[in-house]
């Protein structure tokens, strides 16, 4: 009996040296917790700095030029969902903060969303519109941007393209607002269209919004849900 004690407490004498190691490993604060910590610094603080962009707030020298790479693909307009219901969700997350009621958040996306061009294709220069299924065509090219300021301080960047060649009812500028204001692939965006480049950049309330065509109406009410 008096050896197996001793066997007995030899073993667990090594399991409590050897568990705060093992513990320390699992948590990350091993050999190589100084350089976890630093980068989770790091993704804290990009992570920060793209909300508050997202948001409107960034200084004037984050602006960098973008290509209309950017926005390429084949793109759904969210009016539709906005009408037949699917985003009453998003409409009532919304009026869980500010004054807003549901209803008049749905109101006031009623005219921001409202569009006869249900789908929009990019590859390369070119853009096409679709309105009832009857397509429009136009090659653009980049013209600046410009950064606007809104009533509340925050502030939203256009980028704007002018039309080079193509239909000749395709509209003369093309405006994008995609709350990124440096070479990035777009996930949603808002556009604006017209042949006044300086008349459409006072257009605020009307802000025809794009999704992914490949997106059903799920996976755009989680899209819009997780912003």
């Amino acid at each position: 009996m008096t050896m197996t004690r001793l066997a007995a407490s030899l073993i667990a004498l090594a399991l409590a040296t050897a568990a705060p190691a093992a513990r320390a490993d699992q948590s990350g604060n091993g050999k190589d917790s100084g350089h976890q910590t630093a980068h989770g610094h790091d993704h804290a603080h990009d992570d920060e700095a793209a909300r508050q962009i997202y948001k409107g707030y960034f200084d004037d020298d984050q602006i960098r030029d973008r290509g209309l790479s950017d926005w390429a693909g084949d793109w759904q307009s969210v009016y539709p969902y906005l009408q037949d219901g699917t985003l009453d969700p998003v409409m009532a997350r919304k009026a869980e903060t500010g004054t807003m009621t549901a209803a008049e958040h749905k109101a006031y996306y009623e005219i921001g969303y409202r569009t006869d061009v249900e789908r929009i294709v990019i590859e390369g220069d070119s853009v096409t519109f679709f309105e009832k299924g009857k397509p429009l065509k136009a090659r653009y090219a980049g013209d600046g941007h410009e950064i606007l300021t809104y009533k509340k301080g925050n502030r939203g960047v256009r980028f704007i393209f002018r039309k080079a060649e193509g239909d000749d009812a395709a509209p003369q500028f093309i405006q994008f607002s995609d709350h990124k204001i440096a070479p990035a692939a777009a996930d949603h965006y808002h556009l604006y269209w017209g042949n006044d480049r300086a008349a459409l950049l006072e257009e605020v309330t009307n802000w025809p919004t794009y999704y992914p065509s490949s997106l059903d109406a799920e996976a755009i009410v989680h899209e819009m849900l997780a912003h």
